[in-house]
């Protein structure tokens, strides 16, 4: 007999969120491990985000989703409160205290990185009694930008600190399980909470789920190209920001030296930086643009700050002759968004802080060209590679491909749900 599992993931497609993308891509293999699910998230028509349609043809028919109200934005903002965890939470109670009221689930499992809704974990277990897990896609409460310039700092920083020091040991106090994409995320709660040492807990990447390919392909007449095919383009899709200086910077550097030795590269490669800004259509601002800039090679930069849908960045990454990925220098940041990369089959470069968890993954696929910030010594040659058009796409370790596949990450959760609920 299958058990069920409640899934609390306020961003759901088709809203274009990264923090869905777990479940979303879990969700056609639980039922394979003896899980059935339904989801709660939020109607899109009360968030901010850009929606992709494309994303509904991969949810399988069969899953129950429930869309909860929140307050509107235009409301909440002018007491500065635009979170939409805040913004839903009362409606979550309201739905989920009657579903738990109506049918018995086994556990709930709150998989976002809308991590104030995780305080009603405690709330359902000491009313329904149902276990909860909690999936630390990002850290919740982090020191990571206290001493960083206030420029550098998130929106709302010095309240969004103080409300996450407060709320996060509300939801770790009772959690049964826990879910990371870093290990240190783990510890680091493991550290301030000794109360949870012992309860169920894995290290579990992103996956790879191949049919995204397939649902991008058969809709590439949907998507404008965005590069310039009369040059070589080295392409990147995804958040910009001061913490990726260190590996952008070393791209441009190596990029300098190859010019300076050989100018005619400055007229055969193109750098494109696509999606570098949360904020809204045409009110980004550049973060690594200006990075260009101090070395003289802003002709060779495209930075679009807008962010582009998730199909439209799979075919993206596929038209180009090469990508790149830069890491942030948080030793802790994984970069799930290797895995459309690796399987997009580009000729690929990646440039990570050497603690980073990215470079063992991407060392158990074969990748060739992977740097640190501190051994950068091949991305010249990766660039010269590509201006040639000897760059290669790779054929990566089949062994590494079926583990981080979206059907064994699914399985990893399951086995997780099995412990917790067999405590």
């Amino acid at each position: 007999m299958k058990r069920k599992v409640l899934i609390i993931s306020p961003y759901f497609p088709p809203v274009n969120a990264a923090d869905m993308q777990r479940v979303r891509m879990s969700l056609p293999y639980y039922a394979n491990f003896g899980w059935d699910a339904e989801v709660v998230c939020v109607d899109e028509q009360y968030t901010d985000m850009a929606t992709d349609q494309l994303l509904l043809q991969s949810v399988p028919g069969t899953i129950k989703v429930h869309r909860v109200s929140a307050l509107s934005k235009n409301f909440t903002a002018k007491f500065g409160l635009g979170s939409l965890a805040l913004r839903s939470l009362w409606y979550y109670r309201k739905t989920v205290n009657k579903l738990l009221a109506q049918q018995k689930f086994d556990l709930i499992y709150f998989s976002t990185t809308q991590f104030p809704v995780c305080i009603l974990g405690s709330y359902w277990k000491k009313r329904f009694g149902t276990p909860y897990v909690i999936d630390m896609q990002d850290p919740w409460h982090s020191d990571y930008y206290r001493d960083k310039p206030k420029e550098q700092q998130p929106p709302k920083y010095w309240f969004s600190y103080r409300l996450n020091k407060y709320l996060e040991p509300l939801a770790m106090k009772q959690v049964d399980g826990l879910i990371s994409v870093s290990e240190s995320y783990i510890a680091t709660l493991k550290e301030r909470y000794p109360q949870i040492q012992n309860i169920p807990q894995a290290t579990i990447t992103f996956g790879a789920y191949q049919p995204d390919l397939t649902i991008a392909a058969n809709n590439a007449q949907n998507f404008t190209s965005l590069l310039d095919t009369n040059h070589k383009n080295i392409v990147y899709v995804g958040r910009g920001g001061t913490d990726m200086h260190k590996a952008v910077n070393a791209l441009f550097t190596a990029f300098k030296q190859c010019a300076d030795t050989n100018p005619g590269l400055l007229n055969k490669i193109r750098f494109y930086f696509i999606g570098t800004s949360y904020a809204a259509a045409g009110q980004g601002i550049p973060t690594l643009l200006p990075l260009a800039k101090q070395h003289g090679m802003e002709s060779n930069i495209i930075e679009i700050t807008d962010r582009i849908s998730y199909y439209h960045t799979l075919l993206t990454l596929q038209q180009a002759d090469a990508l790149f990925i830069p890491g942030s220098d948080d030793p802790a940041y994984t970069a799930s968004k290797i895995y459309p990369y690796l399987l997009s089959k580009r000729p690929l470069l990646a440039v990570f802080n050497p603690k980073s968890p990215a470079i063992a993954t991407l060392g158990e696929y074969g990748a060739k060209h992977v740097y640190t910030f501190d051994n950068v010594d091949g991305i010249a040659g990766f660039i010269n590679e590509v201006a040639n058009g000897v760059a290669i796409a790779q054929d990566y370790n089949n062994d590494a491909v079926e583990r981080y596949s979206a059907n064994n990450m699914a399985s990893q959760q399951c086995l997780l749900f099995n412990a917790v609920v067999s405590k």
